[in-house]
């Protein structure tokens, strides 16, 4: 499909060597560019391990994964970090910022790990998100000077620096209070809409996967529910 971003093919995932655990069974997924998706299941439904083999992060035991047109199983390694790097975004439930570093330079570190070297096209950028999330005037600041909130929205203006077509978010709000949550949610509903950025959302909570476009749900490795969602506000 030509405005896929992402695309899995009969995907399953088998853990261990003597004893073999079979995690997922024969995923079919398609994503396509401005999807705002919704991914629920119970623990240990293989969410996790669907997220990690999205984002690159693992291979499939069998199957094809596309991102963004590119069949993932003909790279090395060196060729999954690269793509990885230039066309997903990731956003988690702890934000992951380094905390000796600045808010502007944990947002540049994404360009930064490609270039080699810090340039003003890099900072510009990085300036550029964090007044899109709200946090300009805390560009300065270490990352343990933010609150919890800030810091979340520092993780979702690092995940956008490369411009990438997919964003992949594991419990986004997970850490958050209600309010801080709503604000972040909306944060990435605004970017889904204004720049056609598709979302894969992880979540355990079922106010956020109401506000989805469209709500898959994962049980035992398979996918048992793949369904149109109008969301509420």
């Amino acid at each position: 499909m030509a405005d896929a971003v992402l695309q899995l093919e009969s995907v399953v995932k088998d853990y261990g060597d003597k004893i073999r655990t079979r995690v997922l069974h024969g995923i079919d997924l398609t994503i396509e560019a401005g999807e705002f998706t919704a991914l629920i299941g119970p623990s240990g439904s293989g969410k996790s391990t669907l997220l990690n083999l999205v984002g690159l992060l693992d291979r499939p035991t069998a199957g094809k994964i596309h991102v963004d047109g590119v069949d993932t199983g003909s790279l090395d390694d060196d060729g999954l970090t690269r793509l990885r790097g230039q066309r997903i975004g990731f956003i988690f439930q702890f934000h992951h910022l380094l905390p000796e570093f600045t808010a502007q330079e944990n947002v540049y570190l994404p360009m930064y790990s490609v270039q080699g070297r810090v340039t003003p096209q890099m900072r510009d950028r990085a300036m550029a998100l964090l007044r899109r999330v709200g946090l300009e005037p805390q560009a300065n600041n270490r990352a343990t000077d933010l609150s919890g909130g800030q810091q979340q929205r520092v993780a979702i203006a690092r995940s956008l620096c490369m411009q990438p077509p997919l964003v992949l978010a594991d419990e986004p709000t997970g850490n958050l209070d209600t309010h801080s949550a709503d604000r972040i949610f909306e944060l990435l509903r605004q970017v889904n809409q204004e720049q056609r950025t598709a979302f894969l959302v992880v979540t355990h909570d079922p106010r956020l996967a109401a506000r989805c476009d469209r709500i898959i749900e994962l049980v035992d490795g398979m996918i048992v529910s793949d369904r149109a969602n109008r969301p509420t506000r």
